[in-house]
């Protein structure tokens, strides 16, 4: 299917735009330019707000885009969708102009099946049962008092950031040492199992926080 864009609003042309102006353009214009269609992906990150409306990001191995469906849409769908879930929806392309983020607003859904990433997850999570690595016996409980604490993630990770001003508030006293490790990418797997010995081998910290912000 080719989508072909036609400016026709002389908005564009004005010398100088706000910024609510300008969002307000390039949400007509995706709303005139690309009719109402079905997608396929995997729900994640879904909520059902205490309104009835329903948030989510629907995504595959390459790309992901936030949807919404309101309360009147989705009262009829006949399921409520969880993580995991292969979905085809149909939906008209929008821009949710306070954020100027692009959305999809979601008309109607329907299952396809569980998604490949879950399925994925859980082949991995099967093997890793199987090699015992679940194993109560194979487990050791927290240290109560940490002389110290190691985090391995990326320098540049919101999360390093939530457990450095979690532990700013609750521990003030035990020093943080940071293991930097990319968190996502084919290289991350790897960085991280080398900064996870590292640290076993320095006995820097009696305790180490793997951690990994939220999203996908």
């Amino acid at each position: 299917m080719t989508i072909e864009l036609a400016v026709t609003n002389n908005v564009f042309t004005r010398d100088i735009l706000t910024v609510a102006q300008l969002n307000q353009a390039v949400g007509q214009l995706l709303e005139r330019s690309i009719p109402a269609l079905w997608v396929r992906g995997e729900i994640s990150n879904f909520t059902q707000a205490a309104s009835g409306h329903w948030y989510f990001t629907l995504k595959d191995s390459r790309a992901a885009v936030r949807a919404v469906m309101f309360r009147g849409r989705a009262s009829a769908v006949g399921f409520v969708p969880r993580a995991g879930d292969q979905v085809e929806i149909r939906v008209r392309v929008s821009l949710y102009e306070p954020r100027g983020d692009y959305q999809l607003q979601v008309d109607a859904m329907r299952r396809a099946g569980i998604g490949n990433l879950y399925e994925a997850f859980l082949r991995l999570k099967e093997q890793l049962n199987a090699e015992g690595l679940f194993d109560p016996a194979r487990k050791r409980e927290p240290v109560p008092l940490p002389r110290a604490i190691g985090v391995i993630t990326s320098l540049h990770a919101a999360a390093l950031r939530d457990v450095l001003s979690a532990l700013a508030r609750r521990a003030p006293q035990v020093p943080v040492i940071i293991y930097p490790a990319p968190v996502q990418g084919a290289d991350a797997a790897r960085r991280r199992a080398a900064q996870i010995r590292r640290a076993y081998a320095r006995c820097d910290v009696d305790t180490l926080l793997l951690v990994r912000g939220g999203g996908s």
